[in-house]
Formats: C-alpha cells, sequence, structure tokens
C-alpha cells in the first residue's frame, strides 16, 4: 500500500500541535524547540510531494479517496495538481520560518500561540489539498479560530477590533459561499440522482448561464474578501497592523491566496458560462484595476510601516485577479506565479517589520532614518525584498507581473496599460519607504545602538532571498508545474482555445 503523502503533509502539523499540548506550560523553551521542530518537520514531509511529482500527467497526482460521511455523499479526498503544489511549498515554508522568527516575539501563553501556528497550517493545506467541496469547506471554515486568536490575543492595541472584524468578514462570505455549494450539490443530484461534492463528478454538472451568474456572486463575495479585493479590502489593514508578526506573515503569504485558488479551483471551472461573460469579467478586471491604484495610491500615504505594506497587498493582489479574468494562459500562469512571488516579497517585508519593532516597539517610519549605517544586513535584506515587491528584473516579482501583463494585454491592451501605473507606484512608494528608514544620517538617538540581523533572523531570511533569486532567474520549472492546470481551466472556460478556434473576447463583445 502506497504512502499516503497527502495525508501525512496535512496531518504533520495537527500532531505536533497534540504533542505540544501535552507539554508542561512552565517549560517555555521545550515548548519554543518543539514547535519549531514541528513547524521544521512540515516542510520535510512536503518535499517529496515536489521531487516525485511528475508534470508531464494531467489532473491530480498523489490522490487519496475514502467515504467519509456516505448519506450526504462527501468524501475525504485530497490530490494535487501544479497549482496546489506550489500554494503548498509555500504553505509549508512560511509556516516554518513564521514559526522560528517566533522565538522571542512572544512569551505570554506560549503552548496556546505555537499551537494556533500549527493549527493555522493545518488548515490552510487542508484548502489547497482538498478534492471535495465539503472538506474544502471545513478547511476554510477551521482557519478562521487560529488567526482569530492569534490577532484577538497576541495583537496590538486594537486587537479585539481587528479579530472580530476578520471574522465577521470572513464568515459572511463562507456563508453566502456554502450557499453556492448547495445549489451545485442540488443540481448534481437532480440531474445524476446521485448526492456529491466531488470536484471532478460537479464539473459534469450543467446550469443556465442566468443560474451560473448568481452562483458565482455567491462564491464571489466569499473569495473576494478573502483575497481582498476592493471594496472587500477594509478588514485587512486592521488585521494585519494589529496581528502579530507571524500571524501578518502567514495572513498576507498564504491566507489571501485560498481567495484567488478559489476563484481558480472552483468559479472558472464549475461555472465556466458565467466566468467567461463579458458582464462579469468586465466588473472584475474593473476591480482588479482599481484595487492596483487604489492600494498603491494609499500605500503613498502611510506613515505606519506595516499599514503600508498591508496595503501593498491590496495593490499586488489585484494583479493576480487581473491575471486571472484575463482567462488566458499567460495570465493565469502569471497569476499563480505572482502568488508565490507576494508570499515571498511581502513576508520578507512584514519579517523586516517584524525585526525592527521587536528592537525598537515602534512602526512610525517617521522614527526611523539612516538605519543602513547601525544594521548593514538588515539594510541589505531589506533592499533585497523591497526590490523583490518592486518588480526588478532578476527577481521573483518581475516574472510573476511581466507574464500577467502580457496575458491582459492579450485580451485588452487599456488592462495592461492602467495596469503599469500600479507597477511603477509599486516602485514609489516601496523606494520611499526605504529611503525614508535606511538612508541619510541616523535621525534619532534611539537607533544608534540597535543590533544587527543575529543569526537566527538570517537564516530566516535567506532561504526567501534564494527562492526568490531562483524564480527570477530561472521560472522555468515553475511554468512547466504550470502549463498542464492553466490549460485545463482554460479549455473549460474558453473551449476550443489550444485548438485555435476564433474565439470572441469580452472585451469586443462588450464594445460590439
Amino acid at each position: 500500500m502506497p504512502i499516503p503523502l497527502l495525508s501525512l503533509v496535512l496531518l504533520t502539523p495537527l500532531a505536533g500541535m497534540l504533542v505540544l499540548l501535552l507539554l508542561p506550560s512552565g517549560n517555555k523553551k521545550l515548548i519554543r524547540l518543539w514547535a519549531n521542530a514541528a513547524g521544521l518537520l512540515s516542510f520535510l514531509v512536503s518535499v517529496p510531494l515536489a521531487l516525485h511529482f511528475d508534470k508531464s500527467l494531467p489532473g491530480f497526482q498523489f490522490t487519496e479517496d475514502l467515504n467519509w460521511i456516505p448519506f450526504l455523499g462527501v468524501r475525504y479526498m485530497l490530490g494535487l495538481d501544479g497549482i496546489s503544489l506550489l500554494l503548498v511549498m509555500l504553505t509549508t515554508v512560511m509556516s516554518f520560518l513564521a514559526i522560528l522568527c517566533s522565538w522571542s516575539a512572544v512569551e505570554d501563553r506560549l503552548k496556546s500561540y505555537y499551537s494556533m501556528l500549527l493549527l493555522l497550517e493545518t488548515g490552510m493545506l487542508g484548502v489547497f489539498l482538498a478534492l471535495d467541496f465539503f472538506l474544502f469547506y471545513v478547511f476554510w471554515e477551521v482557519v478562521l479560530v487560529p488567526m482569530y486568536f492569534l490577532i484577538g490575543v497576541w495583537g496590538g492595541p486594537r486587537k479585539l477590533y481587528a479579530a472580530i472584524k476578520f471574522f465577521l468578514y470572513t464568515l459572511t462570505g463562507s456563508v453566502l459561499m456554502l450557499v453556492a455549494m448547495l445549489v451545485l450539490y442540488f443540481a448534481h443530484q437532480e440531474q445524476f440522482g446521485v448526492y456529491t461534492f466531488n470536484i471532478q463528478e460537479l464539473l459534469r454538472t450543467s446550469m443556465p448561464v442566468s443560474t451560473q451568474q448568481w452562483v458565482f456572486w455567491l462564491l464571489f463575495i466569499g473569495f473576494a474578501i478573502k483575497v481582498p479585493m476592493f471594496p472587500f479590502h477594509t478588514w485587512l489593514p486592521d488585521a494585519h497592523t494589529e496581528a502579530p508578526t507571524a500571524g501578518s506573515v502567514l495572513l498576507a503569504a498564504v491566507l489571501l491566496k485560498m481567495g484567488t485558488y478559489g476563484f481558480l479551483r472552483f468559479s472558472l471551472p464549475l461555472l465556466p458560462d458565467a466566468s467567461g461573460s463579458v458582464m462579469i469579467v468586465r466588473a472584475l478586471v474593473t476591480l482588479s484595476l482599481i484595487g492596483i491604484l487604489y492600494g498603491a495610491l494609499v500605500s503613498l500615504v502611510q506613515k505606519d510601516w506595516k499599514k503600508l505594506v498591508a496595503y501593498s497587498s491590496v495593490s499586488h493582489l489585484g494583479f493576480c485577479t487581473l491575471g486571472i479574468f484575463a482567462l488566458n494562459p499567460n495570465g493565469i500562469a502569471g497569476s499563480v506565479i505572482q502568488q508565490i512571488n507576494h508570499g515571498i516579497s511581502t513576508g520578507m517585508l512584514f519579517l523586516i517589520v517584524g525585526v525592527i519593532y521587536e528592537r525598537r516597539h515602534t512602526r512610525e517610519i517617521g522614527e526611523y532614518g539612516g538605519l543602513a549605517h547601525v544594521m548593514p544586513k538588515f539594510a541589505t535584506v531589506f533592499a533585497i525584498a523591497m526590490l523583490s515587491s518592486a518588480g526588478l528584473p532578476m527577481l521573483n516579482g518581475f516574472v510573476g507581473e511581466f507574464t500577467i501583463l502580457q496575458g491582459a494585454f492579450e485580451s485588452n491592451p487599456l488592462w495592461a496599460a492602467v495596469a503599469v501605473i500600479g507597477v511603477i507606484l509599486g516602485a514609489a512608494y516601496l523606494l520611499w519607504l526605504f529611503q525614508r528608514t535606511m538612508l541619510g544620517q541616523v535621525t534619532n538617538i534611539k537607533n544608534l545602538g540597535l543590533p544587527d540581523l543575529n543569526l537566527r533572523e538570517m537564516a530566516i531570511f535567506v532561504p526567501l532571498i534564494a527562492w526568490a533569486l531562483w524564480i527570477g532567474i530561472y521560472p522555468k520549472p515553475y511554468f512547466e508545474l504550470l502549463e498542464k492546470p492553466v490549460a485545463r481551466i482554460v479549455e473549460r472556460v474558453r473551449p476550443g482555445y489550444y485548438q485555435g478556434i476564433p474565439a470572441e473576447k469580452p472585451v469586443e463583445a462588450a464594445q460590439r
């Protein structure tokens, strides 16, 4: 019997959490050591997925299928394609680094804190691995609980407000998503006489375009809140600003990708006629472009270091949704790669804010200046993270943004022209942030004695810098991983695309 690799990856952090709960609360060193060991082990058990994944095969790999709730048609189904493989690896890497960055940042209720991080990792992995819509929904909801407590217990001064706002926004979206899920469930039963939440089976369900459209909007609200797309983004700056560093890192690097993954795994394949309709494409591209520009402009006027990085996520995720709804291979592949890039780059930026906050306990940009003289290693890491996020060629951000812009241009040159403004503004607010905090003379005497990055902190940043360089210099393996799952999505939404059958572009239909 083959080893159930996906279950092993999924349950390793949960097993680590259960052992952690048995440890004595007073032994903080043991708790920290075990939590970091569990985080490292979670990453190590995911490595075979990348090593043994066959990018030449279509469909899902390492699949597992067990009966769970037979009378409801619910199954424990897990599977992996190129899209979910990249997101699973991002999750295990960033979860381990988030745990490692917490070594000296958190002192209170240590056992509960690390338990929440490991439970959060389990939920995120489940979202990316589930092939049963019901199972996906369970993991989607599981994620809410640990993130609520991470913000509400270990957050900043306005932590309760931020935690409740995060919970209510996401829960509202989840309820609407549940309604959409049930519509698909009963529509399939009506056509085939079988109750199932199996995603592959639900693909066979046909519905009128009008029904598909309102089901699409129900799913859209759930996924758009999580992304978050404009105007559903207002919970994000509060959650980021008040969350502890590890919470902000995982929120930016992984949780936001649950929304974009939902569009790719559910909205487009299950509702192809609605997803390709003129009205929906135009609406979502418009919201994406507004988000790109709005997030960048608001970032330019922030005085709080962490809030600036938080609003930058609204802008960067706008590129990801723009790529998805360009509805072509370049747009969708670029979107997935940019999701990984955003996880790396913005994860690094939040880690950087966490490092300086531990030393000075303030995130006010005006409190800093000339830090490169005092903390040269820190300034170097910050420069790489900043240039990575800004999309400098030879770093990861450039590959994703360029491919998305190429896909957007293929659908409508105007989309690409507007999105390019977001790239320029992104470089502006990141360079200005670097200048105000790192360059010039030391403007505050309190910064003169700040220690530079220690060995543990360098160990956090080195793998992320290496990953950013790898994608920037040699992105070919990533595009190869995505080729078949992206082709499956495009062919589903635009039948005949790869056979050269002329397909009317949504923008052309809109202009007629």
